[in-house]
C-alpha cells in the first residue's frame, strides 16, 4: 500500500483493486463494459471504442469506491 499527500496535505492511502469486467458490443455498435464491485453494487461504462467504454467504467467504479469503500479481496492460486 502506498500513501500520498492529497487534498490539503491529508495522507490518502492508494491501492490497486482488480475487478473482473465484461466488455461487449451491442447491436448498435456501442461498446459496453460492466463490473460488479460486490453483490448488488455494480457499474457500467460505454463508448465508441472498447477503450472508451473501459475508461468510462473505470471512472464509474472509482466513484463507487469513493462512496461505498473498496471491496474485500481474496487472492488464491489454482493449478491450471
Amino acid at each position: 500500500m502506498i500513501t500520498e499527500p492529497r487534498y490539503g496535505g491529508h495522507m490518502v492511502e492508494s491501492r490497486t483493486i482488480t475487478v473482473p469486467v465484461v466488455v461487449e458490443r451491442d447491436e448498435d455498435g456501442v461498446w459496453c463494459a460492466h463490473a460488479q464491485l460486490r453483490p448488488g453494487l455494480g457499474a457500467h461504462g460505454e463508448g465508441d471504442t472498447e477503450e472508451a467504454a473501459l475508461e468510462d467504467l473505470r471512472e464509474a467504479l472509482t466513484g463507487l469506491i469513493e462512496e461505498f469503500g473498496a471491496p474485500r479481496e481474496l487472492s488464491i492460486t489454482v493449478a491450471a
